[in-house]
C-alpha cells in the first residue's frame, strides 16, 4: 500500500479508535516483538492511558496507525519506569512532551504512514507550545528517527525483547527539517491527505506565532475594509478607545502634507515630548517603529549564538522568537505557575539570575499573556543585587493600565544594565502607526541610535505620538474604563460554564480556561471566527496552557457583548454535540 492508494485521514484518536488501539498495541507488541506477555482479552493497555494523546491515521473509516504522545501536564513520562531524571535530565525542562509508541498496522509498513505520524505529533506538540521531544525508538529502526532529527542521548532502555534508544530534539529543530530536507514529501502528504487536527498542518513561515488573524477576515489587501466593522479583532491587544481628540485632529488637519513630507530625521520633537511626559533627560531615550523595531535593533547588537537569555514563561513570544530562532541563544525559561497567581517570587528571580550566568533576562510587566504585574519596589530590588554582567530589558508596553509612576525608566537612565522598553501602540491607541521608544543610561542610547537608521519613526506617528503625549487625563480616563469593562466581560464569561475559568488581570485582556471536557483553545477559537470574533489562542506560547486557554482582548461595551455571546453558542454546540 502507499498512502495515494486511499483517502487517508489525520485524527485525534475516538472512543473506537482506542479501542482498535488497545488491540493493535497487543498484535505488535505482545504477539510479534514479545515486548510484553499476551493477555486473555487481546488488548495491551498502557499506564499513562488516562493521560496519553493519540494521534491516528485512518485509511478511509479504518485506522491504519497511531503515535501517543505524553504531555508535561501529565505529570509523568513512560521513561520514568526504566531512568531516573538525574540519568535523563532533559526530563525536568520545561515543555518537554514524550512521543512514544508509534506503530503502523503490519499491512501498510513502509508506506509513509510512519512519516505522517511523526509529523502529526511533531505539528501537536508544537501547537501546545511543546519546545522539547523525547523518544524511545528501537535500535532495529534508529537509522528512521535518526533521519528526521531526533538524536541519540546515549541512554539505551530494555523492555521485554526489545532495544530501545532514548533521544530527543527540540521541535524548533525538527520543525526547521521538516521544512528543507522533507518538505516536497509534506506537500504530497498535505494533499493526499484530510488533516482533521486542531494544529495547523504547516507552521508560520518565520516561525513566531502571534495574534491578528482578523486580518485574514477583513483583508490584507484592504480591498474588503469594510468588514473592519463586522469583525471583532479580540485577538490582538489593539485600543478599544480612539487616540486622543488632539491625535484625530492633527492628523485630518492636512493629510496631504503629511502623507507627502518626509519626517524630522532623528525624531528630535518626539523624544522632546516623551522626555517632557515621563520626566527623562532626552539622551537617555531611543525611539522606533513599534517596540519589534527597537527589539531586533537592541537584541542583534547585544546578543550572539553564544549568549545566555532568561525569559519569563509563559512570555511574549516575540522575545523567545528572537533570541532562540533568528540569533540562536542559549535560552533558559523561569517558569511562572498558575497556583501562584502567575506571580514572578523575586527571591526564586534573584536566585535563578544569580546562578545562570545571563547576558541578558527579559521580564514583561505587566506581563503578556498572564496579565499580572511585578511591584516596582521588588523587580528594582532584584535587579539592584544582580550581577554586573546581566543586562536587563523591562518591557512596560501595558504599564498605564496600572499605574505609569511604577515605571523603571529612571532606574534605566542611570544604570546601564537596565533598559526600558515603552510602546506607545497600546497604550495610546496608536497600535497602527508603529511608535515606541527604549530608555537606557545614555552611553547605551547612544550606541543604539549610531545603528538607527535616519526616519526610523513616519511622520504620521511622530505627529499621532506628540499628540497623544499631551493628554495624559484622556488616557488615563480610558485605562480606568477598560478596567470596568473588563471585570463586567469577565463576569458574564465566567456565568456561562461552571467548568470554565476565567483568570482576570491588570491590563486591556483576560484569559480564559476552558474545561477539560470542552473543546481545545484551537477549536474554540475556530468555532468563534464562525461568527466574526477572533481570540488568541495561547497553547504555541507555553505548554503550560495545556492547549487550553484563550486570551480576549477587552474591546468597548458592544464588542465584548458579540463576544460573550459568541463564547455562549460555541460552548453550548460543544456541549448538545
Amino acid at each position: 500500500m502507499t498512502t495515494t492508494d486511499a483517502d487517508l485521514e489525520v485524527r485525534a484518536a475516538t472512543q473506537q479508535d482506542l479501542e482498535w488501539i488497545y488491540g493493535l498495541r497487543h498484535r505488535v507488541y505482545a504477539e510479534e516483538l514479545n515486548q510484553h506477555a499476551p493477555t486473555p482479552s487481546g488488548q495491551l493497555r498502557d499506564g499513562l492511558d488516562g493521560d496519553n494523546v493519540y494521534l491516528v491515521v485512518a485509511a478511509g473509516e479504518t485506522p491504519i496507525g497511531f503515535v501517543s504522545l505524553t504531555p508535561p501536564w501529565a505529570g509523568r513520562y513512560g521513561l520514568d519506569k526504566y531512568l531516573t531524571r538525574d540519568e535523563l535530565p532533559v526530563l525536568d525542562s520545561d515543555g518537554v512532551f514524550e512521543v512514544r509508541i508509534l506503530t503502523v498496522d503490519p499491512a501498510w509498513r513502509g508506506s509513509g504512514i510512519s512519516t505522517l505520524l511523526m509529523y502529526a505529533a511533531l505539528r501537536w506538540i508544537a501547537s501546545r507550545g511543546g519546545r522539547t521531544i523525547v523518544a524511545m525508538g528501537r535500535a532495529d529502526i534508529l537509522d528512521m528517527y535518526r533521519a528526521v532529527g531526533l538524536v541519540p542521548t546515549g541512554r539505551t532502555v530494555t523492555s521485554g525483547a526489545v532495544d530501545f534508544e532514548v533521544m530527543t530534539a527540540s521541535t524548533s529543530a525538527l520543525t526547521a527539517m521538516a521544512g528543507v530536507p522533507y518538505r516536497a514529501i509534506l506537500t504530497t502528504l498535505e494533499a493526499d491527505v484530510t488533516w482533521r487536527l486542531d494544529a495547523a498542518f504547516w507552521p508560520r513561515s518565520d516561525g513566531c506565532e502571534h495574534g491578528g488573524a482578523s486580518f485574514s477576515a477583513i483583508g490584507t489587501g484592504f480591498q474588503t475594509l469594510q468588514r473592519r466593522d463586522e469583525v471583532v479583532a479580540a485577538d490582538v491587544l489593539d485600543a478599544w478607545f480612539s487616540p486622543a481628540p488632539a491625535v484625530l485632529a492633527t492628523l485630518t488637519e492636512n493629510p496631504s502634507w503629511i502623507a507627502r513630507t518626509s519626517p524630522p530625521t532623528d525624531a528630535d520633537g518626539l523624544i522632546a515630548a516623551i522626555a517632557s511626559a515621563r520626566t527623562l533627560p532626552t539622551d537617555a531615550l531611543t525611539v522606533g517603529a513599534g517596540s519589534s523595531d527597537l527589539i531586533f535593533r537592541a537584541f542583534g547588537r547585544w546578543l550572539t549564538a553564544d549568549s545566555r537569555v532568561l525569559l519569563m514563561d509563559p512570555g511574549y513570544g516575540e522575545y523567545a522568537h528572537i533570541t532562540e530562532r533568528v540569533i540562536g541563544c542559549h535560552v533558559d525559561r523561569f517558569r511562572l505557575y498558575r497556583e501562584d497567581d502567575w506571580r514572578i517570587d523575586p527571591a526564586t528571580l534573584a536566585a535563578a539570575v544569580e546562578s545562570g550566568h545571563y547576558d541578558l533576562v527579559v521580564v514583561v510587566n505587566p506581563n503578556n499573556p498572564t496579565g499580572r504585574h511585578a511591584p516596582a519596589t521588588e523587580l528594582r530590588a532584584v535587579i539592584e543585587g544582580s550581577p554586573e554582567a546581566t543586562r536587563w530589558w523591562i518591557d512596560e508596553a501595558y504599564l498605564g493600565y496600572v499605574d505609569l509612576a511604577q515605571s523603571l525608566a529612571d532606574l534605566a537612565a542611570s544604570d546601564p544594565r537596565v533598559v526600558v522598553c515603552t510602546s506607545l501602540s497600546k497604550m495610546f491607541a496608536l497600535s497602527g502607526m508603529r511608535a515606541a521608544y527604549v530608555v537606557a543610561e545614555p552611553s547605551v542610547t547612544a550606541d543604539l541610535r549610531r545603528w538607527t537608521p535616519p526616519w526610523p519613526v513616519s511622520l504620521p506617528a511622530q505627529l499621532a505620538a506628540v499628540a497623544a503625549l499631551s493628554d495624559p487625563g484622556y488616557y488615563h480616563d480610558c485605562w480606568q474604563r477598560t478596567h470596568e469593562l473588563r471585570a463586567k466581560m469577565a463576569a458574564e464569561l465566567a456565568g456561562l460554564d461552571d467548568e470554565l475559568v476565567v483568570d482576570d488581570g491588570v491590563s486591556n485582556f483576560l484569559n480564559v480556561v476552558l474545561p477539560i471536557e470542552g473543546p481545545s483553545a484551537a477549536e474554540f477559537v475556530t468555532a468563534c471566527r464562525r461568527h466574526d470574533v477572533y481570540l488568541r489562542d495561547l497553547s504555541p506560547m507555553s505548554s503550560q496552557y495545556e492547549g487550553r486557554t484563550v486570551r480576549i482582548a477587552v474591546k468597548d461595551a458592544e464588542e465584548n457583548a458579540r463576544i460573550v455571546a459568541a463564547c455562549r453558542r460555541v460552548l453550548s454546540a460543544h456541549r448538545h454535540a
